[in-house]
């Protein structure tokens, strides 16, 4: 089942969020920066777009293990979760747990974004719970 997300380009490095390959459940999100991630500090990167979520629907914010396996960079609060209704810059929280530096480029795939249902919830006080 195929749902639409709204895309607002706002700067004009921005890429459109895409899927690398079919079956892929996260879109991938690019740098609109050059930055230099040093060991043991953490970054918020622009992304350069802001987006309008179908009704219903979150954004998750995760890491790509690529750059987590082979550079040890990874994203602080994560998954990140974007709210329907949140209409700012999506930025991605970077953080290096390598030894070196580790740069940023322009253009570059940071992060991926995967768009889940929400299940809404009645909350209901209770004295006791079932056993686990």
């Amino acid at each position: 089942m195929s749902m639409k997300l709204k895309i607002r380009k706002i700067h004009s490095d921005a890429k459109t969020p895409e899927y690398a390959h079919p079956g892929d459940a996260g879109l991938d999100l690019f740098s609109i920066e050059e930055a230099e991630l040093a060991p043991g500090c953490s970054r918020l990167i622009h992304t350069g777009i802001i987006i309008e979520l179908p009704e219903g629907t979150e954004a998750q914010i995760r890491p790509r293990s690529g750059l987590a396996l082979k550079h040890q960079i990874t994203l602080l609060n994560t998954p990140g979760t974007i709210d329907e209704g949140y209409r700012g810059e999506i930025g991605v929280i970077m953080i290096n747990h390598g030894k070196e530096s580790f740069p940023i480029r322009k253009g570059m795939k940071i992060a991926q974004m995967v768009i889940q249902r929400v299940c809404k919830v009645d909350l209901e006080i209770v004295e006791e719970l079932s056993d686990s």
